[in-house]
C-alpha cells in the first residue's frame, strides 16, 4: 500500500454552494468536461443550470428542502457522511451503501460576507436603525458554509477543499493538468487554506460580540512588512489600518513605525480633539521608542508644537508626532524643519499638505476616530499574555503633603501622571505650564529615573522652580522628594501605597510641599 503523502484521488463528484459567483463559471466547465457528478444548492445550482450544465440538487440527496428561509440546506446527515465518510474504513463504505450516502471528492463553498456587511452597517451611509443593523449582521453569520469546509479540510486525505474565490484559478489549472487527479500534498495545501479562513472568520465574529477581544488584530488582513524590529528580523501585520487611518502620502508604515504609531494613538487618545470654539488646549506630542520625548498643550496647535519641540529638540530627531487637531500651515512650515517619520493628526489644510508632502518618504496619517482601547497581549515564552487597558487617570486626589496645590500646579500635575502613564518604568515627568520638560524612563531605580528627568531639564536650560513631578509609582524612600526639591520642584503626584510614603509625606509636610496620592499605579513595561 502506497504511503499517504503519495495518493493520488480522482475527483468524480463536488459540492459546489457559494455566495460569491464570479470566477466560478470556469471552474464548473473545467469539472463538466471531466465528467464530474456536481451536487449543489439555491442560487449556484441556479447559475449552474444556466450554463446549460446538469446539476444534482442537494435537496435530491436529503429528501428535505431549503427550510428557515435559507438557513438550514446542507446541514444533513447525507451531505456530511459523503464529506466526512474515510474511503479506506470498510465501515464507512459499508454504512455509506445502506444509508444511499454518495461520495463527495471536491467541495467548493465560501461564507457569508460578514466583515462586509458589518463595515456596510457601520458605515456613514447606513440609515437603518440599531435592530435593523443588528439583523442584517448576524444572518451574514454563516453556518452550514464553515461546518462543511472544516468538515472537508479534516478529511483532506480523501477529498479536495476550496474555500475562497481566490483560489478559482489554481484550481481550473489544477483540474486541467492533472485530468481531476490531486496528491494528498496539494489537498494538505488547500486544507490549510480553509481552516485559515474559517479562523479568520470566526474571531472576526467573536471580536463582534466581544470587542474587548485580545484576538482583534489577528481576525484582519496580513500585511508583510518591510522587517521587523531589525533588518535580519521577519516582520507581519494583521490588522486593517484604514479602519483608524487614511494615509494620505509617504511610504509604507515600517514595524517599528507602528509600535511607535500604537503609542502616539493611545497617548492622544488621553485628550479631547481639539476645537478652538469648545476645547482650550491643542495638545502636541513627539514619540521615540514609544517613549514621550516632548508635549506640550496650549492655545493654539502652533505652540503647542513650539513648546512640545522645546522640551526635547534633539531627541525629536526621526520621532513620530502626533496631534489632537488639525495642521495649519504656519505649523507645518515649522515641523517641516525637521526630520521625522511620521505625522498624525485629526486633519490638514490643503496648505499644510502641500508643504508636508515635498518630502516623499514622510508619513502623514489622519486619525479618522480615536481607537476603543480595550486590551492589550503580549507573546511571553510559550504563551499570550493578555490585560485590560490601563485607562484613566487617578483613582482618588488625596492631598497629603504641607499645602493643598494651586489652581496652576494642579492642571500641572493631571497633566504630568498623563505623560509619565506613557513612560516606560521607571519613569518621572517633570512638567511647568503643561509643558514637559524633562522626564526619565525605563530606568531601574526611581532615583535614577529622577536624575534623568533633572539632567535633561538641564540640557536645555529649564528653571525647575515651581515645576511638578509625576511618578508612576511610588516613593520607597524621601531621596528623590529631596533631590526634587532641591531642584525646585513644589508639587508631587504618585499612586502612593509604600510601607515608607510617611517619610515622603513628612518632607513635604515639612518643607510646604504639595503633595498628591492617587492610588492608581501606571507601570509600564
Amino acid at each position: 500500500m502506497p504511503a499517504i503523502h503519495t495518493m493520488q484521488k480522482k475527483i468524480s463528484s463536488a459540492l459546489i454552494s457559494v455566495f460569491y459567483k464570479d470566477g466560478l463559471e470556469p471552474v464548473v466547465q473545467a469539472l463538466h468536461r471531466l465528467g464530474v457528478t456536481i451536487y449543489s444548492t439555491g442560487g449556484t445550482q441556479k447559475f449552474i443550470e444556466a450554463l446549460n450544465i446538469p446539476c444534482v440538487p442537494v435537496e435530491s440527496l436529503t429528501s428535505y428542502p431549503s427550510i428557515l428561509g435559507g438557513r438550514v440546506k446542507t446541514l444533513h446527515p447525507v451531505v456530511f457522511g459523503g464529506i466526512l465518510a474515510r474511503r479506506d474504513v470498510p465501515q464507512d463504505i459499508e454504512e455509506m451503501k445502506a444509508y444511499h450516502i454518495p461520495a463527495v471528492d471536491l467541495v467548493i463553498v465560501d461564507l457569508y460576507p460578514f466583515e462586509e456587511t458589518l463595515a456596510q452597517a457601520r458605515s456613514s451611509s447606513f440609515t437603518g436603525t440599531a435592530e435593523e443593523a443588528e439583523k442584517m449582521i448576524t444572518e451574514k453569520i454563516d453556518i452550514g458554509g464553515p461546518s462543511m469546509i472544516r468538515a472537508a479540510a479534516k478529511n483532506c486525505k480523501d477529498l479536495l477543499v476550496v474555500a475562497a474565490k481566490d483560489d478559482y484559478a489554481s484550481l481550473v489549472d489544477l483540474l486541467t493538468t492533472q485530468h481531476g487527479e490531486t496528491s494528498f500534498e496539494q489537498r494538505r495545501e488547500y486544507a490549510a487554506k480553509a481552516f485559515e479562513i474559517v479562523m479568520h472568520y470566526d474571531i472576526a465574529i467573536s471580536n463582534y460580540f466581544n470587542p474587548a477581544s485580545p484576538m482583534l488584530n489577528y481576525s484582519s488582513k496580513e500585511q508583510v512588512l518591510r522587517y521587523g524590529e531589525n533588518p535580519h528580523q521577519k516582520g507581519v501585520f494583521y490588522g486593517d489600518l484604514d479602519e483608524v487611518f487614511d494615509k494620505l502620502h509617504g511610504k509604507e508604515l515600517s514595524y517599528n513605525n507602528l509600535v511607535d504609531v500604537d503609542g502616539a494613538v493611545q497617548l492622544i487618545s488621553e485628550f479631547p480633539s481639539y476645537d478652538k470654539k469648545d476645547t482650550p488646549d491643542a495638545v502636541f506630542a513627539i514619540i521615540k521608542h514609544t517613549n514621550v520625548c516632548g508635549i506640550a498643550a496650549r492655545a493654539s496647535v502652533k505652540e503647542a508644537w513650539d513648546a512640545a519641540l522645546a522640551g526635547d529638540p534633539e531627541s525629536a530627531f526621526g520621532g513620530v508626532l502626533v496631534c489632537n487637531g488639525i495642521i495649519d500651515k504656519a505649523t507645518a512650515e515649522a515641523i517641516n524643519e525637521i526630520f521625522f517619520e511620521v505625522l498624525i493628526a485629526n486633519g490638514f489644510e490643503a496648505a499644510a499638505l502641500a508643504v508636508l508632502q515635498t518630502k516623499k518618504n514622510r508619513i502623514l496619517l489622519t486619525l479618522k476616530e480615536k481607537p476603543a482601547f480595550a486590551q492589550q497581549a503580549k507573546t511571553v515564552l510559550n504563551g499570550i499574555l493578555t490585560q485590560d487597558m490601563d485607562k484613566g487617570n487617578f483613582s482618588e486626589w488625596k492631598e497629603v503633603g504641607g499645602r493643598a496645590a494651586t489652581a496652576v500646579e494642579k492642571a500641572d500635575l493631571e497633566f504630568a501622571n498623563i505623560v509619565c502613564k506613557h513612560l516606560k518604568s521607571n519613569a518621572i515627568a517633570l512638567v511647568k505650564n503643561k509643558q514637559l520638560l524633562g522626564k526619565g524612563c525605563g530606568q531601574t531605580s526611581r532615583i535614577d529615573a529622577l536624575r534623568q528627568s533633572i539632567k535633561k531639564a538641564e540640557q536645555f536650560n529649564f528653571d525647575l522652580k515651581g515645576a511638578v513631578l509625576a511618578s508612576d509609582a511610588f516613593f520607597p524612600f524621601d531621596d528623590s522628594v529631596k533631590l526634587s526639591h532641591e531642584a525646585g520642584i513644589t508639587a508631587f503626584i504618585q499612586p502612593g501605597g509604600s510601607i515608607r510614603d510617611k517619610d515622603s509625606i513628612d518632607y513635604c509636610i515639612r518643607h510646604n510641599l504639595a503633595m498628591i496620592i492617587t492610588g492608581l499605579r501606571h507601570f509600564r513595561h
